[in-house]
């Protein structure tokens, strides 16, 4: 069970700085292409 609750944080962690990667991304995207 502690294994468990262990791994959600571990995906909640990745989950969060994958969506932080991917706003940055486009962020940076809009900056390049906007005139």
């Amino acid at each position: 069970f502690n294994r468990l609750k262990q791994w959600r944080d571990l995906a909640t962690r990745y989950a969060k700085r994958a969506s932080l990667y991917r706003a940055s991304l486009v962020l940076i995207a809009a900056i390049i292409w906007l005139p």
